[in-house]
């Protein structure tokens, strides 16, 4: 059996992960460019309304199919070989696309591509939030998967090492202490850091093995407002409006006057925006912390959809026969009024691209305890996903019928993200993904009165510091009296 090299570098494996999130770009990229070309116009007999909702909404589609496999496949295979499978249906995906022959096969197509998008939109951000080195803000390569610019086929992965928390949760236990040591501190299995980290894993592990199974886990003894947060707040980046809108951004520019290549050009420029101001703030998001990000970020996407909506209102005529002969776009706006729209539309991708864009991903990603991360992931992502296909649905019948009023259904919908984030997202931004259970726990302080950092991680590292001081000798390893924690087949049931 060929064994590959592990290559621990907690950057370059974010990368390697990252292919969800390049994959769902380079479909919104693509899929907004072509929907106003002549070609797919004539090709697909002028798709408009719901076939053209179909369309666009199938790739959400099948993400939601993807997202409910993800969480028993990462807890059977693992986070790595989960993303590793779900690269293989992306490949059979495109070739249905390729040799499309109609609107049916365009459909089923970007159903199966979705599927993948499913599957690694949910077990990336798990994968990083369980391998990201502790030296390092744990953001730092979440926020990597919402910039991925390169594309990694599936062979280069098994570079990657496992998820030291899965590797415990499945009874590997020396692999995972040897992996983390990799991660954390070069191999070096006697590093105060590992040490402490490995205390905390086994520690909450052990607990969760105790607690209930199936189903239950994840409403009982407060689980359910983890569940509500994991799953809301991955709801309120669907409903903000701001994927849609990229989606369908070639449609505001007709709209606003800009026709042909201006407008290829112009929503080229948006999705670039998208990649420099995630990237900028890739370097800042754990100075700021969860919830400023996310209730800032509803507030000033919802100005923006009421400034665009009221301009719309306002000031735009109707175009029975369709902008550039598009069945989808039947009023428009020009003058002041058109560069109005143009302008807070690439500010509202802006704001998404800084706030909730990368922040809802990350959040989701650690609210979760260690028994029910990779299948609560799975619940977030299909909640992001089940909205992006009932909202891509509903755009192209909603520009024909309510037109306007779309944006302020967004706006308000957008202040609703803020408020719910306020009062019921407490901050976990520093916080160690075991030490974030108590965030949720009884008897845990208000949502807003919880503060970044402030990790117990540093007072544990410290305290096996003053330990070898002493002269004890500390290692990572399992407690002679426990043995090992045993495998899932052991147990019977999943953690």
């Amino acid at each position: 059996m060929v064994k590959f090299p592990k290559i621990t570098n907690t950057y370059f494996v974010a990368l390697i992960a990252t292919v969800g999130g390049m994959l769902f770009g380079f479909d919104i990229s693509s899929i907004a460019a072509i929907i106003i070309t002549p070609q797919y116009i004539e090709y697909f007999n002028n798709p408009s309304g719901l076939i053209q909702g179909a369309i666009g909404s199938a790739l959400a589609a099948g993400s939601v199919v993807g997202s409910l496999m993800a969480g028993p496949i990462s807890d059977k295979i693992g986070r790595r070989d989960s993303i590793m499978f779900a690269c293989l249906w992306w490949l059979v995906g495109t070739a249905v696309q390729v040799s499309t022959n109609g609107v049916g096969s365009l459909i089923a197509g970007r159903v199966l591509n979705g599927v993948c998008v499913g599957i690694t939109s949910s077990q990336v951000p798990v994968y990083l939030a369980e391998i990201a080195k502790r030296a390092k803000p744990r953001s730092e390569p979440l926020g990597a998967y919402n910039s991925s610019l390169l594309f990694f086929s599936s062979s280069a992965c098994p570079s990657s090492p496992r998820s030291p928390r899965w590797l415990a949760k499945v009874g590997r236990e020396e692999e995972a202490i040897q992996t983390l040591a990799d991660i954390q501190a070069g191999g070096n299995k006697d590093d105060a850091l590992v040490v402490a980290e490995w205390q905390e894993i086994y520690t909450v592990l052990v607990a969760e093995r105790e607690s209930v199974h199936g189903w239950r886990k994840f409403v009982s003894n407060g689980m359910w407002k983890r569940t509500l947060a994991g799953m809301s707040v991955q709801a309120w980046q669907q409903l903000s409006g701001a994927n849609v809108i990229v989606y369908y951004l070639t449609y505001v520019f007709l709209i606003a006057g800009l026709q042909g290549d201006i407008n290829l050009i112009a929503s080229g420029i948006q999705y670039a925006l998208f990649i420099i101001f995630t990237s900028v703030m890739f370097f800042f998001i754990d100075r700021t912390g969860r919830r400023t990000l996310l209730v800032w970020g509803g507030i000033g996407m919802g100005i923006c959809h009421f400034v665009i909506g009221g301009v719309l209102g306002g000031f735009s005529e109707s175009v029975p026969g369709g902008v550039d002969g598009n069945a989808n776009v039947t009023f428009k706006v020009s003058g002041s009024a058109s560069h109005t729209v143009i302008a807070f539309s690439y500010l509202l991708i802006i704001v998404y691209a800084l706030t909730l864009a990368p922040v809802a991903w990350i959040y989701a990603a650690e609210v979760w305890s260690l028994g029910t991360r990779a299948t609560g992931m799975s619940l977030a992502a299909v909640a992001n996903w089940l909205f992006n296909f009932a909202l891509g649905l509903f755009t192209p019948p909603a520009f024909q019928n309510i037109k306007y009023k779309v944006f302020i259904i967004f706006g308000v919908l957008c202040f609703g993200s803020a408020i719910q984030t306020y009062f019921t997202y407490p901050e976990t931004c520093g916080k160690t993904i075991e030490e974030i259970s108590e965030l949720f726990a009884k008897g845990a302080p208000p949502a807003w009165k919880t503060k970044k950092g402030h990790s117990r991680l540093e007072a544990e590292v410290q305290a096996v510091l003053d330990r070898k001081r002493a002269g004890e000798a500390v290692h990572a390893e399992l407690p002679k009296e426990s043995g090992k924690l045993g495998s899932l087949k052991d147990t019977k049931e999943e953690v």
